[in-house]
């Protein structure tokens, strides 16, 4: 069974969702492999927009599936998962094509980096959202810190990030983190979002996005976000953390 779906709807928006309901919509190695696929297909000029979501009404992303990823426990084992799913929200992040987290339930720990990742982060409301891993004795590990502090003011993602806590969409509105909350986040309320966008033209939109990326390339948006990837690993290799995932998979 497919842990992911790709389909494009008439407007030319392409729809990437996780489908592993059963996980909280967790990411493994295969949902990797089909986000890779969804932003090469989102390269192909007739796509308009790429979205991403998660499957069911009661989480976007749970983050790295810790039921998989806790086998890794050297800092080199950690580095070789984190560094290839930081090298894909890159790609994601400097994908010449508005994006979206389609944010239908809960966000956490690494889905909340997949939201960073994107340019726009539309969610239900009520949905909760957290960079948890800190609570984990970790720090983000896909490059989503450095994304955030791209994305709002520094004290905000500061805070965001230090205090390892978990927010309702509404919360984070006001401080640009949730660009629009919605009654329900659908493939609906993505084009509604985007309805100005889909009439303009796609070179337009590309052109525009292509400021972006070029602040980003002089900035080396890459290399800062690999080096938040290795801060990861070193930590990921320490007993606390190890320690902390045991606790957090025993209790559930």
């Amino acid at each position: 069974m497919m842990d992911y779906r790709i389909k494009c709807l008439p407007s030319g928006v392409l729809i990437f969702t996780i489908t592993r309901a059963d996980t909280r919509n967790a990411v493994n190695f295969r949902v990797m492999e089909g986000l890779q696929e969804a932003i090469e297909q989102a390269s192909s000029a007739d796509v308009r927009a790429l979205v991403i979501t998660g499957e069911g009404g009661q989480a976007f992303c749970s983050g790295g599936d810790l039921s998989v990823f806790h086998a890794l426990r050297t800092e080199e084992e950690a580095y070789g998962m984190l560094s290839k799913m930081g090298e894909i929200l890159y790609r994601l992040a400097v994908l010449p094509k508005p994006t979206i987290a389609l944010i239908n339930g809960t966000a956490v720990g690494g889905g909340c980096e997949i939201a960073s990742a994107c340019d726009f982060r539309v969610a239900k409301i009520g949905a909760k959202l957290g960079f948890i891993q800190g609570s984990l004795a970790i720090t983000t590990g896909w490059g989503g810190g450095t994304l955030l502090f791209e994305r709002i003011g520094t004290a905000h993602s500061l805070k965001l990030l230090s205090e390892a806590s978990v927010y309702r969409a509404e919360q984070l509105d006001h401080i640009g983190f949730i660009n629009q909350v919605v009654d329900e986040a659908d493939e609906a309320a993505a084009e509604s979002f985007l309805e100005k966008e889909l009439s303009v033209s796609s070179g337009v939109l590309s052109a525009y996005k292509q400021i972006q990326i070029r602040k980003w390339e002089a900035t080396g948006l890459h290399d800062r976000m690999m080096q938040e990837v290795r801060q990861c690993a070193i930590l990921w290799a320490k007993e606390d953390h190890h320690r902390a995932v045991d606790g957090f998979l025993n209790k559930k």
